[in-house]
């Protein structure tokens, strides 16, 4: 199918600049297309990810990806919606947010073959640029008026706005007007929120040549659930790419609980299944709903693409220990990705201790009267084995790698035990 349709399929075309001019030139030659993301953080988290996405279905169609990471521009900071300003980072911060979201990006684009992706970083044009020239050969050509017009500014005006980020917009044209002269840069993709600043790239490029400009902008649409609620967020805050911060099973957990009317929309967004592959799904969702076969997929479609087919692995496996209750399958470092925000207990390492004190102690139990009604009634189970036993002492067989214990209050209640 061809590439605008597809994209017009899966719900991501949200603004163009000029809808057949752009079909005109992807149709007969190869271009550079960019998109952009400032380093505000040391990782991006999934509500980047589109764009980025929607860069790489243009690098499968045999375009080639200028990635750029703005560390010039992340040192200013975009106007937010927000009615205050951002603050400022140093230039070692900003460099080191650099270095890691590079990383990230090599999981998502092709840097190999004819049409390998570039990393660029605006930093290196604009960093050294003086104010004269600024002012001079790109301030000249962008009128205030014009930007006053721009929702981003505009929205500002009433509770102030600093010049520093008043003139932000047109640092983020220059770059599209860098990347236009010596990157055959023909395209900016963007969310839906930077269609200010691609329209100022388009003018300046406009006003800085003299022959006919064929230059075009792209936007998405903003990712939003059907419940109102922000996507990307969870109660324990944004889902990271960096596993460090969102470990991989989190990652995985994500995507696998999304709502039955979300979850077809988030496969044409985030995936590269075929057209007929979703279709299937979007069978099974209405058909089969309990099996959860869309979920899956995208689950598992993510977490591969972002973290690679080892931790893909790993994140099913600790699914699936614990949907069975077979925590004892699981290794230590897995024992931690799993149950990470659950209430946990440091205990003695080689302190014998009884099963009931331990409740008591690690307060799974209010009282010892209680403790031993739920161990009468079966309540209690350690390392996803029911224990019954009122002198039950623990061992080293209730320990897994001699790191960790797992205790089950009822059905849902998790407690981890750690020996120190």
């Amino acid at each position: 199918m061809d590439l605008l349709k597809d994209l017009e399929w899966r719900g991501i075309t949200y603004q163009q600049t000029d809808a057949d001019g752009l079909k005109d030139v992807l149709n007969n030659e190869s271009i550079s297309i960019y998109c952009g993301i400032d380093p505000t953080a040391d990782s991006m988290h999934i509500g980047h990810l589109l764009p980025f996405l929607t860069l790489r279905r243009f690098q499968n169609k045999g375009h080639r990806p200028l990635v750029l990471v703005g560390g010039a521009t992340g040192l200013i900071g975009d106007p937010s919606g927000k009615n205050e300003e951002r603050k400022l980072q140093t230039l070692e911060a900003i460099q080191h947010n650099v270095d890691s979201i590079k990383i990230q990006l090599k999981s998502i684009f092709d840097f190999e073959g004819e049409n390998g992706a570039i990393l660029v970083n605006n930093y290196d044009w604009i960093g050294s640029m003086d104010v004269v020239t600024f002012l001079r050969d790109f301030g000249k050509h962008v009128g205030v008026n014009y930007m006053l017009a721009k929702d981003t500014i505009a929205s500002r005006l009433e509770s102030g706005i600093s010049f520093t980020e008043f003139t932000y917009t047109i640092l983020q044209a220059l770059d599209f007007n860098h990347l236009y002269d010596h990157y055959n840069c023909k395209l900016q993709i963007g969310g839906s929120d930077q269609w200010g600043n691609i329209t100022t790239g388009l003018e300046l490029i406009r006003r800085t040549h003299e022959e006919e400009t064929k230059a075009f902008g792209f936007t998405i649409p903003l990712v939003t659930k059907a419940d109102g609620s922000k996507f990307g967020k969870t109660e324990s805050g944004a889902v990271w790419l960096d596993p460090k911060k969102t470990s991989p099973y989190e990652f995985y957990q994500f995507w696998i609980n999304a709502a039955d009317v979300d979850v077809i929309k988030y496969l044409k967004y985030f995936t590269f299944l075929t057209h007929e592959e979703i279709e299937a799904l979007a069978q099974s969702v209405e058909t089969e709903p309990h099996l959860r076969k869309a979920q899956k997929a995208l689950a598992e479609e993510m977490t591969k693409l972002i973290h690679g087919e080892e931790a893909l692995d790993q994140a099913i496996r600790i699914t699936q220990a614990l949907f069975s209750g077979e925590i004892k399958s699981l290794s230590a470092s897995e024992i931690l990705e799993g149950f990470k925000d659950v209430p946990s207990f440091e205990q003695p390492k080689g302190d014998a201790i009884g099963l009931i004190d331990l409740l008591v102690n690690a307060k799974i139990s209010p009282s010892k009267r209680q403790a031993r009604e739920d161990i009468g009634n079966g309540a209690i189970y350690i390392n996803g084995e029911r224990v019954t036993d009122l002198q039950h002492v623990l061992n080293e067989k209730d320990m897994i790698e001699g790191q960790f214990t797992i205790i089950r209050r009822g059905k849902k209640k998790y407690f981890r035990i750690q020996y120190v």
